[in-house]
């Protein structure tokens, strides 16, 4: 398999590179032209909901997963990833739940990988990570991340499955009001632990699903703290697109390094009941667009939960900002996690 794609789109005027091997993604621009609103092609990735059925129940959940949750069907897989595919879809991230206890998980890998060439990652719990599971990750997936969950014990237990078998693996931490001090105990003590990962991921909490609006992480003192250890970091550190209003007022960053938030712009979600929604963290804030009667494209073109997320209204005082241009206003679905002055 051909490990370099690129795309062109010449409505759009911009080129695709995406290295399948390695992760690498750019979205290079025609020169003097300004990056579109969004991809009119369709997403270039897709976040899918495989299952919502999982064995814990942590009271942050944004989706509220647990032991009844329901999973998509193989079949309905396939129905979108061919609709993914022929939208220009180059990756997609697997969720739930805990995805790889998908009854089907290993067949999901490989019909995305080897049958519409698009390269799967998933994001774990650690739970139900059997050698045939680790075999068929390391054989299919781009990365594999495993969230940070107590008991250490069984999270290194875990991690250590997953890099003992030649997995490209990232550690996923959801940073709140109530995991500040843990990372940055993480940061300041712990990261010689996680020596062996690829990056350690930052993920900021939204109050969505059983998440509480009192675990909302704030500006302060030690949250300035946590940033200032980030430049020191020893492992290469990541951040999703939420954190970057933080990042752009807390750190020195190089803009080309830094995107703002792409939902209903090049990244879509679709849940376990193949409803259509711009981001994850909006499945119980707007009504979602089912699958089973609009086609991906069609969806991403013309519903109004799409039209109206890309048009969403900013701040006056967010324009004036020195950082806008990169940050974009931050997150509109839920304006008071960002980590800035403006908001």
């Amino acid at each position: 398999m051909n490990s370099l794609l690129l795309k062109r789109y010449d409505k759009e005027r911009y080129t695709v590179i995406f290295n399948q091997n390695t992760g690498f993604f750019a979205r290079v621009e025609d020169e003097n032209t300004v990056e579109p609103v969004y991809s009119v092609h369709g997403p270039e990735l897709l976040d899918i909901s495989i299952t919502n059925y999982c064995e814990r129940s942590c009271s942050f959940c944004y989706r509220a997963s647990s032991i009844n949750g329901k999973e998509m069907s193989l079949a309905d897989y396939e129905y979108i990833l061919k609709q993914a595919r022929d939208c220009g879809a180059l990756q997609v991230a697997l969720g739930g739940g805990n995805p790889n206890q998908h009854s089907s998980f290993e067949r999901i890998l490989e019909v995305t990988r080897e049958k519409y060439n698009i390269v799967p990652s998933y994001t774990t719990n650690g739970d139900g990570l059997s050698d045939r599971i680790l075999a068929a990750s390391r054989m299919h997936c781009g990365a594999v991340a495993i969230s940070f969950y107590e008991p250490e014990t069984l999270f290194y237990s875990n991690l250590n499955k997953l890099i003992d078998a030649g997995i490209k693996t990232n550690v996923h931490f959801v940073l709140s009001a109530s995991t500040l001090d843990s990372a940055i105990e993480f940061l300041s003590r712990g990261i010689q632990k996680v020596s062996g990962v690829n990056a350690l991921i930052f993920l900021l909490f939204k109050p969505a699903g059983k998440g509480s609006h009192s675990n909302i992480l704030r500006m302060s003192s030690d949250a300035e703290l946590f940033f200032s250890l980030i430049s020191t970091s020893k492992i290469k550190i990541g951040f999703d697109s939420c954190c970057v209003p933080g990042i752009v007022s807390q750190l020195k960053y190089n803009p080309i390094s830094v995107e703002a938030c792409e939902a209903g712009r090049f990244s879509a979600f679709i849940s376990e009941k193949m409803m259509f929604y711009p981001c994850s963290f909006m499945e119980r804030e707007v009504t979602g667009i089912d699958l089973r009667s609009v086609s991906i494209l069609d969806a991403w073109q013309n519903a109004s939960v799409f039209r109206d997320m890309r048009s969403k209204i900013i701040y006056e005082k967010c324009k004036a900002c020195l950082h806008f241009s990169v940050c974009k206003g931050g997150c509109s679905v839920f304006n008071e996690i960002n980590l800035c002055d403006c908001c």
